[in-house]
């Protein structure tokens, strides 16, 4: 996934404007850049694993008249880089195609590189082969692609340069006789473009100098960590991840155990969870809703912001705002370094298939990872429940950058899909907080409660000053836009739609063929990278995971029976080792000095 931009000029190109093109781009990934640009009827391509300013210093291509570029977030090909050359075609892509296994095996041509992009250029490459006509090809790549596509395809032979999309993540606007391209409207909006519009659906043509010679090609490689670590199964490596059936006391209702914390039953066996559980599934009439979104509709051509993690609810939330609410919607995802390519996975294949435009913002991959990293040596040295938080601090940023994006769109209204069964009260009950069973919405996050979990967790850190590293700023700062800046214009999907997990899980994945995990039968957090690590530290310790506590609200909800909860927890609870490997591996930590750190952390239950 990354940022698309560029320009395409009668003279040289305008070196203020396009680098504005390229700061703003930025905003989508910094871990690789690649530039084509047209040198005296020679096209030349640069590919770098750095930030695409660091290139720009370098090749300075501001005396060409074409120039386009990407800054790119590195999702599910790290070998290969774009843009992507085959023969005399080269493609810049924004987005991942989801079914590229299956479209190779459909083609004569052979497969090159590691990258998906590459079947764009190998489907050009077979369509002219064929005598095919140009104006026939971007209809052709869109029906065969599934998952987003918004792509710059460069035919130098034919001296065109063609913009199409599936999903309108593409948008062109002029300056004089100037043309300019970006992933976003608000890009070409900072350099005062005139008439921009969506390139969705009709694909648009651009005339380009005539070459008749080979791409010059050039990569530059120095990064030393590797972001995508390659997966290689280590039996060994299994066999240290514990899984016990534990002999815990359970409550008698639901499948809450003795370790839960403030936890007490009655003398039936029930637990006060159950006896103050107020119903939290229970939808409000979806007429409200109508009635509150109305006067956002028609504002534009995009009428909300949809905050997409590309896990079940917000996919599903989704596809109700859409196919249900019948609003026009623009979805906004924070990629923090610990989404999965599972998760990114879905979001294109949602997007793409709904014909979304996701604008992605993307954090310093390589930074967030080395303080989740700090935070995680600070925890194995004073293994503490409770503050299991401080590796998901990062994360906290995706609302201070939903502000940013309302503000770029010009759209006010955002819509939520949060579980309202995803209660995990013994995360802060760890740390010393009780149960706050008045609490009606899984999302309140009020000022008293956030300065008491604050004053905690900083007693907490304290008894491991490691806590107290280079991270902790970005840590409080996330907390800050998340807990004390006030919210508006946002819904609740949840609370006017029944969420159910067999109709959530259907839907998903018989309408849109929605990925699952390949290592757990759950599809909860699947798409989340510290969900396998941070479960397994609790079920070794504590005898449960935050699947127990979500199985029990949807018995009280009248959803399961005990004795299916109980049937799902024992195979849901199991560790999950391509995950917490995947975790451990990105983190760059020793696999078996953390899990056997964890596995002898002094247990909340008696073993036998």
């Amino acid at each position: 996934m990354c940022g698309l931009f560029g320009q395409i000029s009668k003279n040289e190109i305008n070196e203020a404007n396009f680098l504005q093109l390229v700061r703003h781009s930025e905003q989508r990934g910094i871990d690789s850049s690649g530039l084509i640009y047209c040198d005296e009827l020679l096209y030349k391509v640069e590919r770098a694993d750095y930030n695409i300013e660091k290139l720009l210093d370098r090749v300075k291509p501001f005396d060409s008249n074409v120039v386009l570029g990407h800054s790119r977030l590195i999702t599910n090909g790290l070998a290969d880089n774009q843009p992507v050359v085959r023969g005399r075609i080269s493609a810049i892509h924004n987005g991942i195609i989801v079914n590229e296994d299956d479209i190779w095996k459909s083609l004569r041509v052979e497969r090159q590189l590691k990258i998906d992009s590459e079947v764009i250029v190998a489907i050009a490459e077979e369509h002219f082969l064929d005598g095919k006509e140009l104006n026939e090809l971007p209809t052709k790549i869109l029906s065969i692609c599934r998952g987003v596509v918004a792509c710059a395809l460069v035919l130098p032979e034919l001296g065109k340069l063609v913009l199409f999309s599936n999903n309108g993540s593409l948008y062109k606007g002029e300056i004089g006789d100037d043309i300019y391209f970006a992933s976003e409207r608000y890009a070409l909006s900072l350099i005062g473009c005139e008439r921009i519009s969506q390139i969705k659906e009709d694909a648009f043509f651009i005339d380009i100098p005539k070459s008749n010679s080979d791409f010059v090609v050039n990569d530059t490689s120095v990064r030393q960590e590797n972001l995508i670590p390659e997966f290689n199964y280590n039996k060994e490596k299994e066999n240290l991840l514990e899984y016990k059936e534990h002999s815990i006391k359970r409550c008698t209702k639901c499948v809450l155990p003795e370790t839960m914390p403030y936890i007490h039953f009655d003398a039936k066996g029930v637990c006060n969870y159950c006896h103050n559980y107020k119903p939290r599934n229970k939808p409000k009439p979806k007429e409200e809703l109508f009635k509150l979104v109305e006067p956002y509709r028609g504002k534009g051509a995009l009428d909300c912001i949809v905050p997409f993690s590309g896990g079940r609810d917000s996919c599903y939330g989704l596809h109700l705002i859409i196919k249900e609410l019948e609003m026009k919607p623009i979805t906004y995802t924070y990629d923090w370094g610990m989404v999965t390519d599972l998760g990114r996975r879905n979001i294109s294949q949602m997007c793409g298939d709904l014909g979304v435009e996701n604008i992605i913002v993307a954090a310093n991959i390589s930074e967030k990872r080395k303080n989740i990293a700090m935070n995680l040596k600070a925890w194995l040295k004073s293994p503490h429940l409770g503050m299991m938080a401080m590796l998901t601090a990062g994360d906290k940023h995706f609302f201070r950058y939903v502000e940013a994006i309302k503000k770029q769109t010009g759209i006010n209204l955002n819509l939520w899909g949060v579980n309202p069964l995803e209660v995990t009260h013994f995360k802060a009950g760890f740390l010393g907080i009780p149960p706050d069973f008045e609490e009606e919405k899984v999302y309140s996050h009020g000022v008293m409660k956030q300065l008491r979990y604050h004053t905690k967790r900083f007693k907490a850190m304290c008894e491991s000053p490691r806590y107290f590293n280079s991270s902790l700023w970005d840590t409080l700062s996330g907390e800050y836009y998340r807990s004390f800046t006030e919210k508006k214009d946002y819904y609740h999907i949840f609370d006017y739609w029944s969420w159910d997990e067999a109709i959530v899980n259907d839907t998903l994945i018989g309408q849109y063929d929605w990925e699952t995990a390949i290592d757990t039968s759950t599809t909860w957090r699947i798409g989340d990278g510290t969900a396998g690590f941070y479960n397994y530290v609790y079920y070794t310790v504590a005898g449960f995971t935050e699947h127990d506590t979500f199985r029990s609200n949807q018995i009280r909800e009248g959803q399961l029976t005990r004795d299916e909860a109980l049937l799902l927890i024992a195979d849901e609870n199991k560790p999950r080792y391509q995950n917490i490997r995947w975790y451990l591996d990105t983190l760059g930590m020793d696999f078996d000095d953390v899990i056997n750190t964890v596995n002898n952390i002094p247990k909340l239950y008696k073993t036998s």
